[in-house]
């Protein structure tokens, strides 16, 4: 049967169903486990074993080290762990990344997949129907896990049939029959087919199915799935290209430690290589090595047989398919054991390197210049977004970030009303605050972009519900930056009507902005951890909401009234209470970000 343009679509559509399952799989229990998943992340990375054990746990069950080191680049960024910390859990992240080898290996060929798959999703699809949102998330595990071997099983039907195809055999058997150059290009092709499928489980999947059809040998099979190592550091790399300085180094060390990996694997690749086929024959599971010369031998000898293997045409109990399953089991299990063996040693020899390591990474990835980045996002950026469920740690952050950035505009508006009209110091500082306006009202657009981007992902209710919340915080923090520049054009106004404050204005502005500024510093701790707001500190910002108000009434009843007994003058009076209104409004905006708060926490701990 001659392959065609179909078969090839529905090779790619198994890939595609492969790729899919995972994903859904992933999602789902990043879902189900929500705020669990970043609390373990925070909670056991104190040292570095901790960490690596951590990692391991992490990337076994979201089945993806990609998607756990983005993760993880994530948290650097959002200040929940140091660069050092990250590199422990990279390398575990590594060693967890072999737990779907061994899926695929002990499950994927041995055992009959058709028969567990259906009934599978028969029981998780009632589970998409369900109230509870965890058992929507565990249903939606369970279709992922029954996908991904789905897609399997369809991989290993589509794959072409090499026979009908003598050009592509030819092709295959002139590269791989030169000795370690076939090697370090088969690991070359390792690194480009999984950078392109973004997944080290499915070309540990595409390379098995290959192998075990006799087309390749093992040790270049053991090439592929060392070079796949390499590739799965691209996502990190591309997601941590918009991130800053932290993020960068911490998937600049992933790529290290795979890199330094394959150096010292390459060095002995034949022995080792030969070790792990010694270990699959002392676990009994038969020599990985005898699959491809068995199917030469084959076609050879036995032209009628070879053809009707690899039409998937034999009867089930042919005793060639029978010999042949137990030799793609042997294949399957030595090339999970080199995966797992080449990583174990790996972090054993690399987890005592982790000072050097940060130390590497910081010569490679240098900080920029202070100045350079002081008015950039430090926490969030677009190409980071993984799981949303977990990228909520970073936007709080950010958060506080930016409300500390707002608040340095009130100490700014402030110095302006004493600043000496038609000054340098006066031009200098509200050309300043005018710059961190525009900062804010960017800061603003891209944190709320970040969010419903966030919002856009699989979340849970209380995600949701959080994210809400946090896009109301933005846009009052912003309408305080608004309100300081707001005060500076009031002081232009004033500046061209020539008019002069009285000494008890100055002394009264002075006043309302000790208050707003107070309320600001209140506002700051409450949301500087939003998931332990005390009671204490809601009732003290309230207060102040209510001096602020009180203050305010008193200065516009003794505005009219120095007014009338011609104190100052009346133009002067209306600039003087526009800035106090101005002020007041200030702590209107910061009670509404406590009151955000306030409500959204307590729904939270409900």
């Amino acid at each position: 049967m001659n392959y065609t343009l179909l078969d090839f679509f529905a090779l790619l559509g198994s890939v595609g169903l492969f790729l899919y399952g995972m994903k859904v799989m992933s999602e789902g229990l990043q879902k189900a486990a929500g705020d669990r998943l970043r609390n373990i992340l925070s909670a056991m990375t104190r040292n570095r074993f901790t960490g690596l054990l951590t990692g391991i746990l992490i990337t076994a069950l979201i089945q993806s080290s990609s998607a756990s080191t983005v993760m993880v680049v994530s948290f650097v960024n959002a200040g929940l762990m140091t660069l050092g910390q990250s590199m422990a859990v990279i390398f575990g992240a590594n060693v967890g990344t072999t737990f779907t080898a061994w899926i695929i290996a002990l499950f994927g060929f041995k055992v009959d997949t058709s028969v567990f798959i259906l009934p599978l999703i028969a029981c998780a699809v009632p589970l998409l129907f369900c109230n509870s949102s965890r058992k929507k998330s565990l249903g939606e595990f369970i279709i992922g896990f029954s996908f991904l071997f789905m897609g399997l099983n369809m991989i290993s039907d589509y794959v072409p049939d090499l026979q009908s195809n003598p050009e592509m055999f030819a092709f295959l058997e002139h590269y791989a029959s030169m000795g370690f150059l076939s090697v370090l290009l088969f690991l070359f092709v390792g690194v480009i087919l999984t950078a392109i499928i973004q997944s080290s489980a499915a070309t540990f999947a595409i390379v098995l199915i290959m192998c075990t059809k006799g087309w390749i040998t093992f040790d270049l099979a053991c090439a592929v799935v060392l070079g796949s190592n390499i590739g799965t550091t691209i996502t990190p790399l591309l997601a941590s290209m918009s991130g800053n300085v932290a993020a960068k180094r911490t998937a600049m060390g992933h790529l290290l430690f795979n890199l330094f990996g394959i150096l010292w694997t390459l060095a002995v690749f034949y022995p080792f290589v030969r070790l792990n086929v010694d270990i699959t024959q002392w676990l009994g599971q038969g020599n990985p090595e005898s699959m491809f010369s068995f199917v030469n031998n084959l076609e050879a000898t036995d032209p009628q047989t070879y053809n009707l293997l690899v039409g998937n045409s034999l009867p089930a109990e042919h005793p060639v398919l029978l010999q042949v399953a137990q030799m793609q089991f042997s294949v399957s299990f030595g090339l999970s054991m080199f995966h797992t063996i080449f990583n174990l040693v790996n972090v054993v020899i690399m987890i005592w390197l982790t000072g050097l390591y940060v130390k590497i990474v910081e010569k490679l990835v240098p900080a920029k210049h202070k100045e350079d980045e002081e008015f950039q996002l430090k926490f969030i950026s677009g190409g980071l977004l993984s799981a949303s469920e977990l990228n909520i740690a970073q936007a709080e952050k950010e958060l506080v970030v930016y409300a500390q950035r707002v608040q340095r505009m009130i100490d700014m508006a402030e110095q302006l009303v004493h600043a000496k009209e038609k000054s340098e110091e006066f031009s200098q500082l509200y050309s300043r605050l005018e710059k961190y306006e525009e900062i804010s009202d960017r800061m603003e657009i891209e944190i709320a972009n970040y969010l419903n981007r966030c919002a856009e992902g699989r979340l849970s209710n209380e995600g949701k519900l959080h994210i809400a919340a946090m896009l109301n915080i933005v846009s009052e923090i912003e309408s305080i930056a608004d309100c300081c520049f707001g005060c500076a054009k009031i002081l232009i106004r004033k500046q061209e009507s020539g008019v002069e404050f009285h000494d008890s204005i100055l002394a009264n502005i002075d006043t309302m902005f000790t208050y707003v500024k107070e309320a600001m510093s209140d506002m700051l701790v409450i949301l500087s951890d939003v998931e332990k707001v005390r009671e204490v500190d809601i009732i003290r910002s309230y207060n102040k909401e209510r001096e602020i108000n009180n203050l305010r009434n008193q200065y516009r009843a003794k505005n009219v009234e120095n007014i009338n007994n011609q104190v100052y003058e009346y133009q002067a009076g209306i600039y003087y209470m526009d800035i106090i209104n101005d002020l007041e409004k200030m702590g209107d905006y910061v009670i509404n970000v406590v009151d955000t708060i306030r409500d959204h926490f307590r729904k939270h701990s409900a």
